[in-house]
């Protein structure tokens, strides 16, 4: 590792900018599914989902550097490019989603969502589950921190995800479970409307992918989507990690069962390029506009159009959607085998091409074992794979990768788990 690199690294962005790994890497070059560090060594690249067609992928390259050597300007002038965009991704969700705020980060574009439903309904009150995350802005960080601070943040109220391997309550069956997490979501909104924040939104990755993609019992997304709307509030889908094929198919919201109002994308929509986007109703698009008269000098730019056409057009024409339902439900089903012969690989969840390995102190199911996830990502790492640990415990193995993984990459990622689990092992 280059110590200088790391040295320079902190006296330039300040000492505590977060690295992966205890020896961190230093890449320098990426390619569909791989990356190469500055010795040449490569990486299969099990983890990044903002490349979500490829490393280097040329389509998009071509795209960002034609546009940007054409015209590339603010979103005050006419534009056919950002048109075409927007209305091309709202016509891949439902029909009630009609309309987009186009911006740069998904911590922007949740902002953008939480104003949408607070204006559209006239309260402050919004209802996360209590290891969610959906950004790093005040606002939105403040959904994350309200469940250990439940006192400090009077406009939040939190509720335990749902969860079938550690539910709430044990002994029942799957949609008397759903039910006492929705008693839950009840108390939630009890708490807001008591307060007098009234409740404006629930707002919830599709998939549940930072609470550790839990397996959600009976119907709970569809159930609680009707709650919420009948206490008076709307259905914000965080789809930043979830959607653009990431589950198989468009939205993680088609995965879990529910429709949700207002839907946010970000990380892999340009590949790279920041762009991101809250998409609604032209309804409640429309209020948020003339109430706010948002405007942000990067974004609904003819580059971010360009890269988000090219980005779509990969994913179709390499038909990205059937290969990642194939490929991730192999994958998957490999390290369902693996687990059912270790003593500490307790479960493995997911949908597509984003699966979660817990894992778990030897012998002892509910008891999380963070320090062995982080143990497995490194020396996944050793083996040229690379991984990372996630979930409300920090102890499941998250498997991410670009979407144009091939069957032979897939091989070669169960090759070097064995080749972990056998270490570990002795």
């Amino acid at each position: 590792m280059n110590r200088t690199l790391q040295n320079r690294r902190d006296r330039a962005l300040g000492a505590g900018a977060q690295l992966f790994y205890s020896e961190p890497l230093h890449l320098v070059r990426g390619d569909g599914v791989e990356l190469f560090d500055a010795d040449g060594r490569r990486y299969l690249d099990m983890y990044n989902n903002v490349p979500c067609v490829g490393h280097g992928n040329a389509r998009v390259a071509e795209a960002m550097a034609a546009q940007q050597a054409t015209l590339n300007v603010h979103s005050r002038y006419l534009d056919e490019g950002i048109v075409s965009f927007a209305e091309r991704l709202v016509g891949l969700h439902h029909d009630g989603i009609e309309s987009a705020v186009i911006s740069c980060t998904g911590t922007e574009a949740v902002e953008v969502a939480m104003n949408m439903a607070r204006i559209a309904t006239g309260r402050r009150g919004v209802i996360a589950t209590n290891a969610t995350y959906h950004g790093n802005s005040e606002a939105v960080i403040a959904l994350r921190q309200a469940a250990s601070r439940p006192d400090g943040y009077p406009d939040v109220a939190t509720f335990p995800f749902p969860q079938r391997f550690r539910p709430i309550r044990a002994g029942l069956d799957d949609q008397a479970l759903a039910d006492a997490y929705l008693d839950e979501l009840a108390a939630a909104v009890q708490r807001l409307e008591s307060s007098g924040a009234g409740v404006a939104a629930l707002i919830v990755c599709s998939i549940q992918a930072n609470e550790g993609l839990p397996d959600i019992p009976g119907n709970f997304m569809a159930q609680a989507a009707e709650y919420v709307r009948n206490a008076g509030g709307l259905v914000i889908a965080d789809e930043v990690q979830a959607g653009y094929c990431r589950t198989g198919r468009w939205w993680g919201y088609e995965v879990t069962g529910f429709e949700p109002d207002i839907a946010v994308m970000g990380k892999p929509m340009g590949n790279g390029l920041p762009l991101a986007a809250t998409v609604a109703s032209r309804d409640l698009v429309g209020r948020f506009r003339g109430a706010t008269r948002y405007f942000n000098t990067y974004a609904a730019s003819p580059l971010q159009a360009a890269v988000g056409h090219a980005v779509i057009d990969e994913i179709e024409e390499r038909e990205l959607a059937a290969s990642v339902t194939d490929l991730g439900h192999g994958l998957k089903a490999a390290l369902v085998e693996r687990a059912e012969q270790s003593s500490w690989m307790a479960d493995v969840r997911g949908h597509g091409l984003f699966l979660g390995v817990e894992m778990v102190e030897s012998g002892c199911e509910l008891i999380p074992d963070r320090t062995r996830a982080v143990e497995f990502t490194e020396r996944l790492k050793d083996q040229g794979i690379l991984a990372s640990n996630a979930g409300a415990y920090a102890n499941v193995l998250k498997v991410r990768p670009p979407l144009v993984l091939e069957q032979s990459h897939a091989e070669e990622f169960l090759a070097a788990f064995d080749a972990v689990i056998a270490d570990i092992d002795g």
